[in-house]
């Protein structure tokens, strides 16, 4: 016995998430790169949608988002009883992991996965499992080899998080065929709006045709929402009837759920946000590889670039050279990538600014 409440077995092995640095000592107003937010900033449509319920603050918002819901139905076609919705997605995250793993089950994700899936894992009390991944891509082969008859959840971030890269849709028909039929496939499609290879598949018609699989997006990133906490899911209906059970009744508000709509409708801020990515993100790659960084091939709104291990060189030293001139990059050694930083893609003044700070730092500049 103790003298006071303990937390439950495994809660205290649980890494707590960290997100990246906002903010520097000695530096006012520094670049946050760290975040993948959009670098533009949110629609104006939605700022004056969030600003239109500022007189309804006392009200409790609607538990079902229904106007929000038919919005999403209404935009990608999709059967309005089969989504739900969280608080960002990665409350989504926790819901499938209370609603489908007790103690003794085990999920798995590749070993660069998104930190988010472990959390959610190891929250329900699950083993989690890391299947190696090979030039820091999603391995199908090594992900169905962690498999075994506890294995309830496989959790694939498509583009994924950190490292950008992307599995073919050709690739994940082959994953959830290869699947025993009661593990679910959770497919994060966080930054899918960013992908542009033409064999990339949203997961749309696997969760339509099949009755594990479930695929989830954010107003985060593209939509520039990241502070109002949209997420939202499709999955088959009886999925999403057991984990509305779990689900807290209020947990997307009404300034959330109107900024949303708006920005859900407003394709000319969507379409800026893609252009802006879609022009400088090829460009920072080619610039950091100019300067002897080898990157990976990124299919979001970031770039992924690799330090030497040379003192003086190392990503921990470029991390502290750029913070220092107001440009913070995002660290990623919890991700099992320690000599790495991951970089959002910014404004043209920005990435030119990092693209000569890094040359100053490796000493490149002519």
């Amino acid at each position: 016995m103790t003298d006071r409440p303990q937390p439950k077995p495994g809660i205290l092995d649980i890494s707590p998430y960290k997100p990246g640095k906002a903010a520097v000592e000695g530096v006012a107003q520094p670049l946050k790169l760290s975040a993948n937010e959009n670098i533009l900033g949110s629609s104006p449509e939605a700022k004056t949608a969030f600003a239109s319920a500022i007189d309804e603050l006392h009200l409790y918002p609607d538990g079902r988002c229904n106007a929000l819901r038919e919005a999403i139905s209404a935009r990608y076609g999709l059967e309005p009883e089969r989504l739900l919705f969280g608080c960002g997605s990665d409350e989504i995250f926790q819901l499938i992991g209370q609603t489908f793993l007790q103690p003794g089950d085990n999920a798995v994700q590749g070993e660069h996965g998104f930190g988010a899936f472990a959390i959610a894992t190891r929250a329900a009390g699950g083993e989690v499992r890391m299947a190696r991944e090979i030039d820091l891509r999603i391995d199908v082969d090594e992900l169905l080899a962690c498999v075994d008859e506890r294995t309830r959840i496989v959790w694939v971030a498509n583009p994924a998080n950190p490292t950008g890269t992307l599995v073919k849709g050709s690739e994940i028909r082959r994953l959830h065929a290869a699947l025993p039929a009661d593990v679910v496939l959770v497919l994060d499609g966080a930054y899918a709006e960013f992908a542009e290879d033409p064999d990339f598949e949203d997961g749309v018609d696997l969760v339509r045709n099949f009755t594990n699989v479930i695929m989830t997006r954010t107003f985060s990133k593209l939509h520039g929402l990241a502070a109002l906490r949209v997420g939202w899911a499709y999955m088959p209906q009886d999925m999403a009837d057991a984990i509305d059970r779990i689900r807290l009744p209020f947990n997307v508000s009404i300034p959330a759920q109107r900024a949303a709509i708006a920005a859900l409708a407003d394709e000319d801020f969507q379409a800026k946000s893609l252009e802006l990515v879609r022009t400088w993100r090829p460009w920072l790659a080619q610039q950091l590889g100019g300067l002897g960084l080898e990157t990976t091939a990124s299919s979001a709104n970031f770039v992924l670039a690799r330090f030497p291990r040379t003192p003086g060189r190392t990503a921990v030293d470029a991390d502290a050279f750029l913070c220092a001139r107001g440009l913070i990059p995002r660290m990623v050694g919890g991700y099992g990538l320690p000599d790495h930083l991951r970089i959002t893609i910014g404004l043209e003044a920005h990435n030119r600014a990092l693209v000569d700070a890094l040359a100053e730092f490796l000493g490149t500049r002519p």
